[in-house]
């Protein structure tokens, strides 16, 4: 009785704080409705299954999966040394580990909660043997064994008494280059001035919770931030303000310097004065610093990544990819989507990436975090449908598996040995192969580094036609050799053979 008198508590306020003009008018649609709902009382959306790929649009060589379910609210995504992924739900209060999917079957091998009792946790990142939180109220750290995916000591707060009160209570961190702590924290309301200088406003810290500084403030909610590796500027997202209309203002792209002040709650967009907070009082100290890039309005721009496009086509050089929650105070939906921002010497063009959660008003997913796994693959959270998706350029993990997949026994994937097999000299075919495994310096990638595709395990899983059909047409991040067919048999009888 008391959840239900609290929903019908929560649902009276969302209807007052819903303009008056839309519902007067009756234009406010169910899916705005309903989207209300979902950001202020945490209700889900419809459950993600492989019935909901067909709905979804990638750019052309890009494949989608849908790579983990049963997430409700997932939020925010962090991958360790070992590629296992880590996913923050505040609602719930906890951190959840995806084991790394080794078996290539395009799924986690396993899923753990590494931490749970914490307060609406939702930045994450780890670094020199830490773990670190962003809770609402405070940042907490816990020693952390990558490689073993686990804890080894417990988890202790870092920085305390940070407010949560109002909106936006949302806590982003990252590890920053330099190794600083980095935290962005958004206004406790929609237009106001704020009376802890902290909010709206981008800090850094030392990486033991010392030493914490505003280095940019005006950022009304700036929940997604990175860094562009070729030139190391610090980029964040932020949420324009309501009720000025559908269309107006814009969300933003902000590039921050030291310093820097970006116009919340005076100024709206390309600096434009806001109409309910008049003059800024320290307008002769200060300048706002205009968007690079303007977002429609309520698009919601959450998480941002710089991917490693090293692989990709070359319209992705100096791109970034951002997730659009979407709108859930405009009469006709917008947002919804991931999009890919394209820096070029005229500006940043915005294209769509992964499209199709709106159809026409009916809304099947709200992106939130976007993050590139060891593999090359970009992951997606979505906190509406309780998922995790995977984009990879070429074919997706498992789906390459399954299309070289021969009848056979076992887990063998071509019990029937080739033709060129019968009359092969196997020693000199594994000679050469060995040969061209040095070469082309593969134990790099599969014998060393932090996450090694280790090869042990291949004859138990493939033959001779599924090692040469991967060489012909390998999966990224792996690159195309310029190999024959003969030097490709020969690197499959020395893999599988050695």
């Amino acid at each position: 009785m008391r959840k239900l008198l609290l929903g019908l508590a929560v649902v009276l306020v969302l209807l007052a704080s819903v303009p008056l003009l839309l519902l007067a008018s009756g234009t406010i649609s169910t899916s705005s409705l309903r989207m209300i709902l979902n950001v202020m009382a945490g209700v889900s959306g419809p459950a993600a299954d492989a019935s909901t790929l067909g709905r979804y649009r990638v750019p052309p060589g890009f494949t989608v999966q849908l790579y983990a379910a049963d997430l409700p609210r997932a939020r925010f995504l962090h991958f360790t040394a070992a590629g296992d992924l880590l996913v923050s739900r505040p609602h719930a209060g906890d951190i959840v580990l995806l084991r790394r999917d080794a078996d290539g079957d395009g799924l986690p091998d396993g899923r753990e909660t590494l931490l749970a009792g914490l307060s609406r946790p939702h930045g994450l990142d780890s670094a020199a043997g830490w773990l670190y939180v962003g809770e609402s109220n405070r940042i907490g750290r816990a020693p952390f064994d990558a490689a073993a995916g686990r804890l080894t000591g417990p988890y202790e707060p870092l920085v305390e008494d940070l407010s949560d009160n109002g909106n936006h209570w949302s806590k982003t961190l990252r590890i920053g280059p330099d190794g600083d702590l980095y935290l962005a924290q958004g206004s406790t309301c929609n237009i106001c001035d704020e009376e802890d200088p902290r909010r709206a406003t981008l800090m850094r810290f030392a990486p033991d919770g010392s030493g914490g500084e505003v280095i940019a403030d005006g950022l009304r909610n700036s929940v997604g931030f990175d860094w562009a590796p070729w030139s190391g500027a610090l980029y964040a997202t932020d949420n324009g303000r309501d009720l000025l209309g559908d269309d107006f203002p814009p969300c933003e792209l902000n590039r921050i310097e030291q310093g820097g002040f970006y116009g919340w709650p005076y100024y709206n967009g390309a600096n434009v004065p806001d109409p309910d907070m008049g003059v800024d009082p320290q307008a002769a100290q200060r300048d706002p610093i205009a968007p690079v890039h303007g977002f429609a309005a309520h698009n919601a721009p959450l998480g941002i990544t710089f991917p490693d496009t090293s692989g990709w086509p070359p319209a992705y050089r100096r791109s970034a990819l951002v997730a659009l929650h979407g709108s859930w105070n405009r009469s006709e939906p917008d947002g919804y989507k991931v999009v890919s921002l394209h820096w070029r010497d005229h500006g940043i063009e915005e294209r769509d990436f992964l499209s199709g959660f709106n159809r026409d008003g009916d809304i099947s997913g709200r992106p939130v975090d976007v993050a590139q796994g060891p593999d090359g693959s970009i992951y997606i959270s979505d906190d509406y449908a309780g998922a995790i998706y995977r984009v990879s350029y070429g074919a997706a993990p498992g789906d390459a598996t399954r299309a070289m997949a021969l009848p056979g026994a076992g887990n063998r994937l071509d019990a029937s040995p080739p033709d060129w097999l019968a009359d092969a000299d196997l020693a000199a075919m594994g000679a050469a192969g060995a040969a061209l495994y040095r070469r082309h310096d593969c134990a790099s990638c599969h014998e060393a580094g932090e996450n090694p595709r280790r090869l042990e395990d291949l004859p138990a899983r493939l033959g001779y036609a599924a090692v040469v059909e991967t060489l012909r047409a390998p999966q990224s991040p792996m690159p195309v050799y310029p190999l024959s067919e003969q030097q490709r048999r020969e690197l499959a009888v020395f893999l599988l053979t050695r």
